[in-house]
């Protein structure tokens, strides 16, 4: 069975910061090599690497930055885009290239560079000049396409999900990120001198009465801000985590599931129903959770739609402290519960939901072998 064996990222940085210049590549490339070295292994001992972008220029994102981390020239590199849950997905779809023999050493995460995102136009037939855009495609239907701040605010309204409560809980999140700031010095490698996620801050209520309305309740201060980051782990097969003889974290389930266009906000919940059923586990048997908070609102729908106890959701902080880089954000998740478990704890959610109402989901558990 699969092994991961190391898990790193770099800080996160919002949109236009001191990551602003840095290309998706030259944020994973460091990234890959820290894996790499934490491991003991060389780049000539990896078969493949697979990178999650959803704000790129196309390509193959993933042999560029195979390359730049000095990697041979026969690591093809595997890029995918599922949006926010590709990260995730990466690391599932890692663990079976292992898993089935194909390779014995797997480097699987994402890196974004929204600061670098290109500018996007769609064309016409017809002659009409192009025409820019922000949001991709979803879904072939219009009306069930909506903007992602739309789509929370829907979502708060549906459940009864209130301002209040949003704020209260992005504070939360700012206040444990801040507590716990000492326990992500071993997952961040450095970059550009950036040692520490650089939008975590003392917020307030008074903070969060002020912050600027972006849909409805959605504001500047209960949404997840746009973001620069990579994050990585390396998965290697059970022989050569002999051979290493080490320990790491076991992936013993995963899902990726689609769901209701129209409420991205709640596609992780089947994706989690199905994990734990799968391993015939009750929410109140996870030791942890790292639920992705892209908006506060859809972090509580997701803690309320599958029974989870709060205390044990995020309890370092999530992305509303850090920010959102759309491609990582799922691989985050990942790498924050390798550094947080131990053997003997019990399994531990990830799990992140998309545009176009996809939900990803994974149970992890650290093991000596």
């Amino acid at each position: 069975m699969p092994l991961i064996v190391a898990a790193r990222r770099t800080a996160v940085v919002p949109k236009g910061g001191k990551f602003a210049a840095l290309e998706p590549h030259q944020l994973a490339a460091p990234v890959l090599k820290a894996c790499l070295a934490d491991a003991g292994l060389t780049p000539e001992d990896v078969g493949e690497v697979i990178l999650s972008n959803a704000l790129g220029a196309g390509g193959n994102p993933a042999r560029i930055a195979a390359l730049a981390a000095g990697l041979p020239e026969h690591v093809a590199g595997l890029s995918i885009d599922r949006q926010c849950a590709g990260g995730l997905d990466a690391i599932l779809l890692g663990h079976a290239l292992v898993a089935s023999g194909q390779h014995e050493v797997v480097l699987a995460g994402g890196a974004e560079s929204s600061s670098r995102r290109p500018l996007r136009s769609r064309t016409f037939a017809d002659g009409r000049p192009p025409e820019a855009y922000d949001q991709a495609r979803f879904t072939p239907w219009v009306e069930r396409d909506p903007q992602m701040t739309q789509a929370a605010q829907d979502l708060g309204l549906i459940l009864g999900i209130s301002r209040a409560e949003q704020d209260a809980w992005a504070i939360r999140s700012h206040a444990l990120a801040l507590q716990h700031a000492q326990t992500r010095v071993a997952e961040i490698v450095p970059v550009e001198g950036v040692y520490e996620d650089a939008f975590t801050r003392d917020l307030t209520n008074r903070h969060c009465a002020r912050a600027p309305q972006v849909c409805g309740d959605i504001t500047a201060a209960n949404m997840a801000v746009a973001a620069d980051a990579a994050a990585f782990v390396l998965i290697v097969s059970d022989q050569m985590a002999a051979r290493l003889g080490r320990g790491g974290m076991r992936l013993i389930e995963g899902a990726t599931l689609g769901a209701t266009p129209e409420q991205p906000g709640l596609g992780p919940l089947p994706a989690i129903r199905q994990v734990l059923t799968r391993q015939s586990l009750a929410p109140q048997d996870l030791h942890r959770a790292e639920i992705m908070e892209a908006f506060a609102v859809q972090a509580l729908a997701c803690l309320k739609g599958a029974g989870l106890e709060p205390d044990i959701i995020n309890p370092n902080g999530g992305a509303l402290a850090q920010g959102h880089p759309i491609g990582a954000s799922g691989a985050i998740l990942a790498v924050k519960l390798f550094h947080a478990l131990k053997p003997g704890d019990g399994p531990a959610l990830a799990a992140i939901a998309a545009a176009g109402g996809i939900g990803s989901a994974a149970l992890f558990q650290s093991t000596t072998r």
